[in-house]
Formats: C-alpha cells, structure tokens, sequence
C-alpha cells in the first residue's frame, strides 16, 4: 500500500503546479498584445517564485513518477493520472469560481468509473 504514496505524491505535486500556476497567470493579468511586451511578461512570470515552485513541482512529480514505475506496470499506474483532471477540476471551480455543468461532472465521473475498471483490469 505504501507504494501508492509515489502515485499519490506525483499527482498532488502535478495538481498543486496546475493551481499554482492558475494562480500565478491570474494576477499578472492578460497576455500583451505586443512582441516585446508578452516576451517581458512572460519573463516576469518565469522569475515568480511561486512559478518556479510549480516547475519544481512538476519535476519532482516526474521523480515520484519514477519511484512508482520502479514498484508498478505502467498499465497499471497510469490510469490513476486521471484523477489530475478530477482534482483539477473540483478545484478550478472552488478556488476560481469556474463553471462545473452537470457535462463536466458527467465526464469527471465517467474518467473516475474509467480509472478503476482501468487499475482493476
């Protein structure tokens, strides 16, 4: 059971650089419409620190990734990333009021129906 934890750990660290990075684009506002200009904000927002968390979240996912494929089939594993889109999701319309239709929860339900006939098999 204890070799879940690799699962769980890259999709909470993949989840949190999702919000993060939200998060971050939201208060930097909109894209610039000019060459120089959207290249200075984008480099404003590589410099955030909380973005550079979300990038060291990603590469750390990728390491617990890693520790998981050393204890399951990928086959196995795999099915369980979708549960990203769930977290994602549910948390995109608590933290920034997005819209979640009776569609997208119809859809989040057959992804988590999916994951566990997918682990199971």
């Amino acid at each position: 059971m204890t070799n879940y934890l690799y699962i769980a750990l890259t999709i909470a660290l993949t989840v949190y650089g999702q919000i993060m990075l939200k998060l971050q684009v939201g208060k930097a506002g909109a894209l610039p419409a000019g060459g120089a200009d959207k290249l200075l904000f984008m480099l404003k927002l590589l410099l955030n620190p909380w973005v550079v968390s979300a990038f060291a979240a990603a590469f750390l996912a990728s390491v617990a990734w890693m520790a998981a494929m050393t204890k399951f089939e990928l086959g196995h594993a795999y099915p369980f990333m979708a549960l990203n889109f769930v977290i994602v999701l549910l948390l995109g319309a608590w933290l920034f009021n997005e819209p979640l239709s009776m569609l997208r929860i119809a859809g989040v339900t057959l992804i988590c129906v999916g994951t566990i006939v997918a682990a199971r098999g």
